[in-house]
């Protein structure tokens, strides 16, 4: 499954929108931005950002609240990091709350997305703390000083809002 994502003015994606009907947009926003999400193809995004889906649990939802891991992946460590998610236990989609995970493939550029959709900000806090989170990044994650050799640069998390655009 493909995915594309674009930034804009809520004016502008509420527009674009209402340009593809036939389309089904997700909109989520942090304090800085509002981000267009789309499933599938042809992406109808001028300038978005595109990826390939490498595993894909559950179902996007207009409401709840979604965290992107942001990571930068060398070349040559794509097959293992895809490997590791490919493989994993699936304590994620066992927490109260959760909604929805996409590891994405950047088409350009090195950096994944590991999309988590969340009933909201708490399910979210209780799966950080939870021993499920603690086993899933046993060999890496916050807590390790050494990053792993795939790893090709600084990782950086977002969070947003999901919201939707009154119909008028």
């Amino acid at each position: 499954m493909k995915v594309s994502m674009t930034n804009g003015t809520p004016n502008y994606l509420a527009n674009l929108d209402k340009k593809h009907p036939e389309t089904t947009l997700f909109f989520m926003q942090d304090p800085d931005k509002t981000v267009a999400y789309h499933e599938g193809e042809p992406s109808i995004f001028n300038e978005g950002r595109e990826y390939e889906t490498v595993d894909a649990v559950g179902e996007m939802q207009p409401e709840g609240f979604v965290v992107m891991n942001n990571i930068p992946v060398s070349d040559e460590g794509r097959p293992v990091f895809e490997d590791r998610f490919k493989n994993r236990k699936g304590g994620v989609e066992k927490m109260e709350g959760f909604q929805a995970l996409r590891i994405l493939r950047p088409l350009k550029g090195n950096t994944y997305v590991v999309l988590t959709q969340w009933r909201n900000e708490n399910d979210f806090e209780d799966w950080k703390n939870s021993q499920s989170f603690e086993q899933a990044h046993q060999n890496s994650g916050p807590k390790h000083t050494k990053k792993p050799s795939f790893i090709d640069g600084d990782a950086y998390i977002t969070k947003y809002r999901m919201v939707q655009f009154d119909e008028e």
